[in-house]
């Protein structure tokens, strides 16, 4: 679909800024959704965890190489002195795991869940959507303020208000759908016994 808005010149910028910004906040979402337990073992479970690397906070995966099989993750540091601060920021994560070393590997059991564990995954995941749907009507707001300083300016005619004002409704539509519909997979997941 050619975008009214991005046609517009004094809307160009508006335009591009809001688009950019909601597929972050989708990408945002996509990212927390990927890091959810579901039972299986997930490197991404780990995405959150930052590990204290001489004195700069870095993700896990910038310290170590991590794999992971059906009900194990293990975290192999580059640097073995680095070991315990591994197993001390993957329990500050508060992500539910219990790491423990040989010296060499820091393993992290991922035990299957219970059915009231999934059940308060899917509500913290009902949570961090309605977060996501807010950030994106938050973005459709500042785009509406852009399109209404554009006419207060007379830079644009009523017509053209309308048509970006539609616009931008239809692509905030279209995103928290995105969303939702990913949520709706990851529960099905986490649902899964």
């Amino acid at each position: 679909m050619a975008s009214a808005m991005a046609g517009i010149a004094a809307l160009r910028d508006a335009y591009f800024d809001v688009t950019g910004r909601m597929e972050k906040a989708v990408e945002g979402f996509r990212g927390q959704l990927m890091s959810v337990r579901t039972g299986r073992a997930n490197v991404h479970m780990l995405d959150q965890v930052r590990v204290d690397f001489y004195g700069t906070m870095s993700p896990l995966s910038q310290v170590g190489q991590i794999n992971a099989a059906d009900q194990s993750i293990t975290v192999q540091p580059w640097d073995t002195s680095l070991i315990k601060e591994i197993e001390r920021a993957i329990i500050a994560a508060d992500i539910g795991l219990n790491p423990q070393n040989d010296g060499k590997i820091v393993r992290i059991p991922v035990p299957p869940m219970n059915e009231e564990r999934r059940r308060e995954t899917v509500k913290h995941l009902n949570k961090v959507l309605e977060d996501h749907r807010t950030a994106i009507r938050n973005i459709r707001r500042d785009g509406n303020d852009a399109i209404k300083k554009a006419v207060k300016d007379k830079l644009i005619s009523a017509d053209e208000e309308k048509r970006a004002t539609e616009e931008m409704q239809q692509l905030t539509d279209l995103e928290i759908k995105k969303i939702e519909e990913m949520f709706k997979v990851k529960e099905k997941e986490v649902m899964t016994v």
